[in-house]
């Protein structure tokens, strides 16, 4: 008897509504960085608070992904592996434009006058395509027929998540 293909893409759909969730955020941070974070009734020291948690809330996913994650599937998946996955390749480069965007908040949390939209847009610009491009790289990977190569439905449910 076959398994429910629900079963086998359960582990993608949970990833797939975290990382809507991230590019949301991403995207929301985008918009307003021109400074029209004023006219949705947000100050600076707000627009400031919503990156600064989207930085956390990210860097939070990724290290549960690194802790208990990525262990188990890069044993079978070379994606996932430390010596030659590609997803920490991307959390590396995802990562050096989080450092940035926390430079940059701190920055203007302490000298609110020296705001640069320009600058702002520009720091978002430099990992925007590896951040997109990641999110959806790892919601295709953890697909059931892609998991059904490598794992069985019970070492599947078995991943924590």
């Amino acid at each position: 008897m076959e398994e429910p293909e629900w079963k086998w893409n359960k582990l993608s759909m949970i990833m797939k509504n975290f990382h809507d969730g991230f590019k949301e955020e991403f995207n929301t941070l985008y918009e307003l960085s021109d400074g029209s974070f004023n006219k949705r009734g947000w100050s600076l020291g707000i627009y400031l608070e919503s990156a600064k948690r989207f930085n956390s809330h990210l860097t939070m996913h990724h290290t549960i992904e690194e802790t208990y994650l990525f262990p188990i599937l890069g044993k079978r998946m070379k994606q996932f592996s430390e010596s030659e996955g590609l997803h920490l390749k991307s959390h590396k480069g995802i990562h050096d434009g989080l450092e940035k965007l926390e430079g940059l908040i701190q920055q203007y949390k302490s000298e609110p006058n020296t705001y640069d939209p320009t600058k702002m847009r520009a720091c978002l610009d430099s990992f925007r395509d590896v951040l997109f491009s990641h999110l959806d790289q790892e919601v295709e990977d953890l697909r059931g027929d892609n998991l059904k190569k490598f794992f069985t439905l019970q070492e599947v449910e078995n991943i924590p998540v």
